[in-house]
């Protein structure tokens, strides 16, 4: 390998000022909402800033994603350079050569200068793209709360207004039914309009639960026998679909402090929901883990899973993918808001190699 003579030098220096002129204006220029084609741009001017650039190999990592200029072979020399966003690793400089014609003496100093130097910059980007997206997602829970907040209030006078009437269908459909006690056909259709009734009924509590005008009854108690005895009232639906379900308690006695029928509700909406999209002959299982500042309950299912296209809007109240008539899409709205208000969190995966993992977390406050 040639010594690299005082006109070769300056003409790297040119090159390298060239280079951060270029990825200045990269950055001025970049859409902080799609920042690859900026980098791609940035690997490609830096490779051309190297002093054997057709044998040199530029390689970005960025988080989870790569971004590379040139052929990299297997064996190779290199100097690489970290780069970080708010103090924090975020990714990654490489430029080398290959190891059968160079050694690590062929960088220049003012090289290595250059990479810290575009690390620092790149540093600088990410970070602002961390601030705008941190922002727009504040935004975007600031409009979802108030939107909620309104929906909230519209829900309580729903709820309110409809409790009388539906009362009033049920009670004079059980008369009905006294009168025509030997019309089996009448007898059918006053079941079918009880059945609508009492379905409209759930709908109504939930708009409640939603809306927090059921009032909390916060306690110190065993939650076991609380989780046992809601799984234990949906055996018919597990009986039905032949379902098994493995229910696990890490301790036998579990103190927590909560709202037991608001803990109800949690359970038996999310086991029910469990049960409709799992298929014949499937598993549920329900793990409930006492660890030292919080209870954590996860429910495992087989089902269909949740697409990435509408995992984002499930905890939106009267979302639902259910046929007509068969949910009324409240009942992963009003799981959220009781976790909420226990000051708790809940988030879903992916259960491999099929289903959904809702894990739920309640503090020991």
């Amino acid at each position: 390998m040639a010594l690299v003579s005082t006109e070769d030098k300056l003409r790297e220096r040119i090159k390298e000022l060239t280079c951060l002129y270029n990825v200045s204006s990269y950055i001025a220029n970049s859409n902080l909402y799609d920042l690859e084609p900026t980098f791609k741009a940035i690997t490609v001017s830096l490779k051309e800033a190297i002093l054997y650039s057709n044998e040199a190999f530029v390689e970005m990592k960025l988080g989870d994603s790569i971004v590379h200029s040139g052929e990299k072979s297997k064996e190779h020399v290199f100097i690489l350079t970290a780069i970080k966003a708010f103090n924090l690793p975020y990714g990654s400089i490489k430029i080398g050569y290959p190891k059968s014609k160079y050694n690590q003496n062929v960088f220049l100093e003012e090289e290595k200068q250059l990479v810290r130097t575009l690390a620092i910059e790149i540093g600088n980007l990410i970070e602002r793209k961390q601030i705008i997206d941190k922002e727009e997602l504040t935004k975007r829970q600031m409009e979802r709360a108030d939107r909620l907040s309104i929906l909230g209030e519209i829900t309580a006078g729903i709820a309110h207004e409809l409790n009388t009437p539906l009362a009033s269908i049920l009670g004079f459909s059980e008369l009905l039914k006294e009168r025509f006690v030997d019309d089996a056909e009448a007898l059918e259709d006053l079941d079918k309009i009880m059945n609508s009734a009492i379905f409209s009924r759930e709908v109504v509590k939930k708009l409640m639960f939603f809306s927090c005008v059921m009032p909390q009854q916060m306690e110190l108690v065993n939650i076991n026998p609380i989780i046992t005895d809601a799984i234990n009232l949906l055996k018919p639906s597990f009986v039905k679909k032949e379902l098994i379900c493995h229910l696990n308690f890490s301790d036998d006695e579990i103190n927590l402090r909560v709202d037991a029928i608001q803990l109800t509700q949690v359970i038996f909406n999310l086991v029910i929901n469990a049960i409709y999209f799992s298929p014949q002959n499937g598993q549920i299982t329900i793990d409930v883990d006492n660890e030292e500042r919080e209870m954590v309950l996860t429910i495992k299912d087989e089902g269909t899973g949740i697409s990435k296209e509408i995992s984002e809007y499930i905890f939106n109240p009267f979302y639902t993918t259910k046929p007509v008539g068969e949910g009324s899409g409240l009942g992963l709205s009003v799981v959220h808001g009781i976790i909420k208000s226990h000051k708790g969190t809940i988030k879903h995966t992916a259960n491999r190699p099929k289903g959904t993992i809702f894990t739920l977390t309640f503090p020991k406050i």
